[in-house]
C-alpha cells in the first residue's frame, strides 16, 4: 500500500468520531435542555439584520469579536427560516469540523491511526464545558476552534517543509506563508482568542528557520505572514480606520472585564491564578459545569482526575527529556500561551469556561498519546481508559442537562438563570395587551426581541444584580433605545428581583402613578402605567458600580 492509499484508508477510519459527535449533537438539540439566552439572541438578531441588508463588522456592543458567526447564522436563516435550532445546527457543524481536524492532527503528529481515532473520540464526547460552548453561540468560539485547528494543520505543513533535508523555498512555500497569515488574521478578526493558536505556530516556525541554513529567510517569512494577516483581518482594519483603533485595542485587551476588577498588581495576578486553579481547572477537566459548583459523576470523578494528572505528568516528562519532535511544541505552547494570557490580562478575572475551550485539542491529543503509547501491549486497558473518560464526559453532560432549569446554560449568576419555559406565554400576553415597547434586563430583552420577530422591543435598562449594579454595555443596539424612548407607552419587566420590584413600586407610588402587574413564571410585568416614565427618571439605567 503506497502513501496515498494509506492516507485515504486513515481518512475513512477517522470519520467515526465525526458520526458519534453528530449523533450526540442531534440528541442534545432535540432535548430542549439548552435555554436561549441573551448573547445567543444577539447573534440571532444580527443574523436577521444581515439578511435585511445590514452588515456589522463586530458583535453588537463588543468590538473584539467579529460578525462571522452571525453571517453563518444569517445564511442558515435564509435557507431554513429563523429558528433557534438553526443557530445550534450551525454551531454543531462547526464543531464536527473541529472533531475531524483534531483527528487529522492526531494522525499527522503521531502517525498512528489508533492515536488519531482516540483523539477524535475524546473531542467528539468532550467535557460538559466544551459541549455547551460548541452547541450554543456566543459569537465566535465555534469558528475559533475550527480555524485554530486549520492553522495548526497548515503550520505543520510549513514547519515540515522547513525541516526537510535539502529544503529550498519556492513559490508554493511563499504562497503558503501568505495563506497561513491570512488564516491567522481572519481568526484574529473572528475572535482575538485565536491568537493562542497563531502565536505557537509562529514561534516554532521562526525558531526552526533561525536554526536552519536558511536563517536569512526570517525577514521574508515575517513580511509574508504579516501581509497575509493584514489581508485576513481586513474588517478589523476597516473598523479601526473608520471608527477608532483605540476602542478595538481596549476591547481586545479586556476592558469590559477590567471594569469589574477590584485590585491591581501582584494581588490581582494571584487572584487570577486562583481563578485558574480553582474555577478554571475544574471546568477544563469537566469536574463541574461552568455555571455552578456541583461535582459531576462523583463515583467516576477521582479516577478521571487521576487520568488527566497522569496525562499532564506524562506529557511534561516527554518535554523535559526532549522526546518530542519540534512540531509538537506548537501543541504544548497552546496551553502555555492561553494560561499566560489568562493570568496576566483582565480575562483572568472572568473564569468562565469559554476562555478554556482551545485546551480541548491538546487534552485530546496528549490523552490519546498516553493511552496508546503507555499501554501499547494492553489493548483492554486502552479500551478501559477510553471508556472511562468518554463515560464520564457523557454522563456529566446528561447529569447537567437533566437538572433543568437551568439545564446547559451560559449563565453563571443564579439571578440570571431564568426559566424560559414561560417566555412564549409572556410574548403572547404582551401582544394581547398591545404592549410593544418597554424596559427589562439584559437577559430578557434580546430573547424577547428576537422571538417576537422584533414586534416587541425591550431595552435592557433595568439592573439584574442584587446590588442594582448596571452597565451601559448591556444596551448593545442603540436603535432599540430610540424606538422605546419615543414610545407613548412602555412596560417594565423584572425577573426574580424582589428589591427592584419594591423599588419600582415605591417610585411609581411616589409619583401618584397607577399600574397593573402580571406574574408569568419568573417574569413580572408592570404595565398600563397612568403616566409615561423612563428608567432614568427614577434613577435606573445609569452606569453604576457596587
Amino acid at each position: 500500500m503506497n502513501n496515498n492509499e494509506k492516507f485515504l484508508c486513515s481518512i475513512r477510519y477517522i470519520w467515526l468520531p465525526v458520526f458519534i459527535a453528530a449523533g450526540l449533537k442531534i440528541l442534545l438539540i432535540l432535548s430542549g435542555r439548552i435555554p436561549f439566552n441573551a448573547d445567543e439572541a444577539i447573534v440571532a438578531l444580527m443574523a436577521r439584520h444581515i439578511n435585511q441588508g445590514d452588515l456589522p463588522i463586530f458583535f453588537y456592543g463588543q468590538a473584539y469579536m467579529g460578525s462571522m458567526d452571525a453571517i453563518l447564522v444569517a445564511l442558515g436563516f435564509r435557507i431554513f427560516g429563523e429558528h433557534v435550532f438553526i443557530i445550534r445546527i450551525i454551531q454543531s457543524l462547526l464543531y464536527l469540523g473541529t472533531v475531524f481536524t483534531t483527528t487529522l492532527l492526531g494522525y499527522r503528529l503521531f502517525h498512528s491511526r489508533r492515536t488519531a481515532l482516540i483523539a477524535g473520540l475524546l473531542t467528539a464526547v468532550p467535557p460538559v464545558n466544551i459541549t455547551l460552548y460548541s452547541t450554543v453561540s456566543l459569537g465566535g468560539y465555534g469558528e475559533m476552534l475550527l480555524v485554530g485547528n486549520l492553522l495548526l494543520l497548515g503550520g505543520l505543513w510549513i514547519i515540515r517543509r522547513v525541516q526537510a533535508e535539502g529544503f529550498e523555498p519556492g513559490k508554493w512555500f511563499f504562497i503558503s506563508l501568505i495563506a497561513w497569515g491570512a488564516g491567522a488574521g481572519f481568526g484574529f478578526w473572528v475572535i482575538g482568542l485565536s491568537l493562542v493558536y497563531a502565536i505557537p505556530v509562529a514561534l516554532v516556525l521562526f525558531y526552526l528557520i533561525s536554526k536552519s541554513a536558511k536563517s536569512k529567510l526570517i525577514g521574508h517569512t515575517a513580511i509574508l505572514m504579516l501581509t497575509g494577516a493584514i489581508i485576513g483581518s481586513m474588517p478589523w482594519w476597516v473598523f479601526a480606520i473608520g471608527e477608532s483603533s483605540g476602542v478595538l485595542i481596549s476591547e481586545l485587551s479586556g476592558s469590559a472585564i477590567a471594569d469589574i476588577n477590584n485590585g491591581s498588581g501582584l494581588l490581582l495576578t494571584l487572584e487570577r491564578f486562583r481563578n485558574l486553579i480553582l474555577f478554571g481547572g475544574t471546568v477544563i477537566l469537566g469536574l463541574r459545569p461552568p455555571w455552578n459548583v456541583s461535582w459531576l459523576m462523583m463515583p467516576l470523578l477521582p479516577f478521571v482526575l487521576i487520568f488527566w494528572f497522569a496525562v499532564l505528568f506524562y506529557s511534561m516528562t516527554k518535554m523535559a527529556r526532549n522526546k518530542i519532535p519540534a512540531e509538537m511544541w506548537i501543541i504544548n505552547l497552546i496551553g502555555a500561551v492561553l494560561l499566560v494570557g489568562f493570568i496576566f490580562t483582565p480575562y483572568g478575572s472572568d473564569p468562565s469556561g469559554r476562555y478554556f475551550t482551545p485546551l480541548i485539542v491538546p487534552m485530546a491529543l496528549f490523552g490519546a498519546d498516553l493511552i496508546v503509547n503507555q499501554f501499547s501491549q494492553k489493548p483492554l486497558l486502552q479500551l478501559g481508559l477510553l471508556f472511562l473518560v468518554l463515560s464520564y464526559n457523557l454522563g456529566g453532560t446528561i447529569q447537567s442537562a437533566l437538572n433543568y432549569p437551568p439545564g446547559l446554560t451560559t449563565q453563571f449568576d443564579e439571578v440570571t438563570q431564568i426559566d424560559q419555559g414561560k417566555m412564549s406565554e409572556l410574548i403572547e400576553f404582551l401582544k394581547e395587551e398591545k404592549i410593544y415597547r418597554g424596559y427589562s434586563n439584559y437577559w430578557v430583552s434580546y430573547p424577547v426581541n428576537f422571538l417576537s420577530k422584533e414586534e416587541i422591543i425591550l431595552v435592557p435598562r433595568l439592573p439584574y444584580h442584587e446590588d442594582f449594579r448596571y452597565t451601559a454595555r448591556d444596551d448593545r443596539y442603540s436603535p432599540y433605545g430610540d424606538m422605546v424612548g419615543t414610545a407613548g407607552e412602555v412596560c417594565y419587566i423584572t425577573t426574580n428581583h424582589r428589591a427592584l420590584d419594591n423599588y419600582l413600586r415605591l417610585q411609581f407610588s411616589d409619583r401618584d402613578l397607577t399600574w397593573k402587574e402580571k406574574r408569568i413564571g419568573d417574569y413580572l410585568v408592570y404595565y398600563d402605567l397612568s403616566n409615561l416614565i423612563h428608567p432614568h427618571d427614577i434613577g435606573l439605567g445609569i452606569t453604576t458600580t457596587p
